[in-house]
């Protein structure tokens, strides 16, 4: 007989277990989904006792329908991104972040591109995945990389390039260019290109990186201008310049015997710094030592001159007197330091006491080695 008709299985009736009761209900329970459906129904009916195909009826489901299209209008506008607002298709109004509304399609659009966010394109390397790392790699890439500088060499450049959409150029963006990200690319590759082909080698990959990267951030954004991009340029960052890897070596040499001969040129410099002042102040010093005996030379002889003048006037006023006292004076300057003995008294002789050379009496001393002996007549 089956456990149906038995009033409930084996253990009796109703939701029962072989243990006793059933499992209790703990709780409320969830509202039945056909009983809230029953009761909309009734409450519609109430509303609309004509159905839902009477005049009210149809008027309450377009007020519905229209209140769910105007509701539609709203939309928010996230931080980094900006409202473009078309109308028809044509851009009318740009909104800021936040909840803001537009006429229901059809009638307006909206588009929100990410206009205040920095994006970074990488132009000469790539990153790619690298399970082994758990993490991302730098792959080169020599097409984009390899460049020709002004005085015929080969540069390996890596760089970013940074940028945002303009504020008031949104609509600019959306519209002008249809690759963005490629377009930015592009013309950065060839604008570091033309920068680099107008550069020697040498400044690249020294100090003048700052005005590599100044010229091509402006020229990239004067070409984006003119495409009418709304692309604004933040800036350029210069990676990794270096010489391709096949002449690296060669050239870290070329760049140690220039560090080298820069040093001796400097050490060089150093000792001309010494010198030169040197010899130009024993210059100056022979040049003041001539001088002063130039003046004291022409002082003199102005002196002697003048002597001789004012002797001169005195010998036309007494000639006989000043020849006389011209005479005594050269004489007694010339014999003033001599050991003879002059008498002029006449023939006779008479009244000259004799001499007696008491000095030539006395035992004379050696004389100093290197010095001649000298006599003189008494």
């Amino acid at each position: 007989m089956p456990w149906k008709n038995q009033g409930g299985g084996p253990w009796g009736s109703g939701p029962k277990g072989p243990w006793g009761n059933g499992p209790q209900p703990v709780g409320p329970r969830p509202p039945d989904l056909e009983d809230l459906l029953r009761r909309g129904q009734d409450r519609l009916q109430q509303i609309m006792p004509g159905g839902y195909f009477s005049g009210i009826g149809i008027t309450l489901i377009v007020l519905l329908i229209v209140a769910f299209w105007l509701l539609s209008g709203f939309f928010r506008v996230q931080s980094e991104e900006l409202g473009v607002v078309l109308r028809f298709g044509k851009h009318v109004r740009t909104v800021e972040p936040g909840l803001n509304y537009h006429l229901p399609y059809p009638i307006e659009t909206v588009l929100l591109p990410k206009a205040l966010r920095v994006s970074t394109i990488s132009i000469g390397m790539t990153l790619i995945d690298d399970p082994a790392r758990r993490g991302r790699s730098i792959r080169d890439v020599p097409e984009e990389s390899l460049m020709l500088t002004g005085d015929e060499n080969i540069v390996d450049v890596d760089f970013t390039v940074l940028w945002r959409i303009k504020p008031n150029g949104v609509g600019d963006f959306l519209f002008n260019i249809q690759n963005p990200e490629g377009t930015v690319k592009a013309v950065a590759e060839s604008a570091m290109r033309e920068v680099i082909g107008r550069s020697q080698i040498q400044p690249i990959l020294t100090g003048a990186r700052n005005v590599t990267e100044q010229g091509v951030q402006e020229l990239i954004q004067k070409t984006l201008d003119s495409y009418g991009a709304g692309i604004q340029i933040s800036q350029v960052q210069m990676q990794k310049v270096d010489p391709p890897a096949q002449v690296i070596d060669a050239f870290r040499d070329v760049q140690a015997a220039r560090a080298n001969l820069e040093q001796l040129q400097n050490e060089a410099q150093t000792y001309a710094n010494q010198v030169v002042p040197q010899a130009r102040g024993r210059a100056a010093q022979i040049m003041q030592a001539a001088e002063g005996y130039r003046e004291q030379t022409v002082a003199e002889a102005k002196g002697q001159s003048s002597r001789f003048l004012k002797v001169y006037e005195e010998y036309k006023k007494a000639p006989d007197v000043t020849r006389e006292r011209i005479y005594l004076e050269t004489m007694e300057r010339v014999l003033g330091g001599s050991e003879k003995l002059i008498y002029d008294g006449g023939q006779s002789g008479q009244g000259v006491v004799p001499y007696l050379p008491l000095s030539e009496l006395t035992a004379k001393r050696p004389p100093a080695t290197g010095q001649q002996t000298t006599g003189g007549n008494r």
